[in-house]
């Protein structure tokens, strides 16, 4: 696995992509969905990812989240290349290095809360009582202190977005990748889970969020807008501090 060379990029690097492709071969026809992408996101930095249906955002966040390979060019995740790891390889950098949130929560029904954070934990092997501790210490850390014993139709949406965004963090990873993590739920609520996103950008988590809500990309510090698999624009939200 080649490491990203320090003339690349600075040492706080968490994404590099350089030229990034995905193609699919669909019968006789070929769909471009990413076309030759070039990102660099810095660690701290909170991303907006944007762009209409069939912009290729979601092809280009699955491509970022280790969950699809590309076609050609490069993608540098924390200092590591990771454009031609195998599955195996893949499977162990989705669990170490990224915590995904998505708008399904994806939690287990019949888990309590608690157990729902350790789940990353147990994948990878830590004993009962360390990861323990560190789930309930991420849940009090998105304000369910007092909520960890209760199973997912207990709570409210956003009480089971918080669990997902706690599960997330607990192997604290470079990068969270929050793909629509407000899309079921209502303005209040999603009004609150910005405002724990923006909290755990505050304390350093570099954050990749995908919407197509404008009022929620605007609390992002950085947008970026893809078309036709393409970066069409890619600037700092105003107000964002040098």
């Amino acid at each position: 696995m080649k490491t990203l060379n320090s003339g690349s990029a600075g040492n706080g690097t968490v994404i590099r992509t350089e030229n990034l492709r995905k193609y699919y071969i669909l019968g006789a026809e070929t769909v471009r969905a990413v076309r030759g992408v070039d990102m660099t996101v810095e660690r701290g930095e909170f991303v907006a990812i944007m762009g209409p249906s069939g912009s290729g955002k979601s092809t280009f966040m699955n491509l970022i989240g280790c969950l699809d390979t590309p076609t050609a060019g490069n993608y540098w995740l924390n200092g590591r290349e990771v454009s031609e790891l195998s599955d195996n390889q893949l499977a162990r950098v989705r669990n170490r290095d990224i915590g995904f949130v998505f708008q399904t929560f994806n939690l287990l029904p019949r888990a309590t809360a608690l157990h729902n954070v350790e789940l990353p934990l147990i994948y990878a092997g830590m004993r009962a009582k360390e990861r323990r501790r560190r789930a309930e210490e991420k849940l009090v850390r998105v304000g369910l202190g007092d909520r960890m014993m209760h199973k997912p139709p207990e709570l409210s949406g956003g009480q089971r977005q918080r669990v997902a965004i706690a599960r997330a963090l607990v192997n604290d990873p470079a990068l969270l990748l929050a793909d629509e993590p407000t899309g079921n739920l209502d303005s209040r609520t999603t009004g609150e889970i910005v405002e724990i996103l923006s909290a755990l950008n505050g304390a350093g988590q570099t954050i990749l969020l995908v919407t197509h809500e404008a009022d929620i990309a605007s609390a992002a510090f950085r947008q970026v807008h893809l078309q036709d698999g393409l970066v069409e624009r890619d600037f700092m939200n105003e107000g964002t501090p040098a």
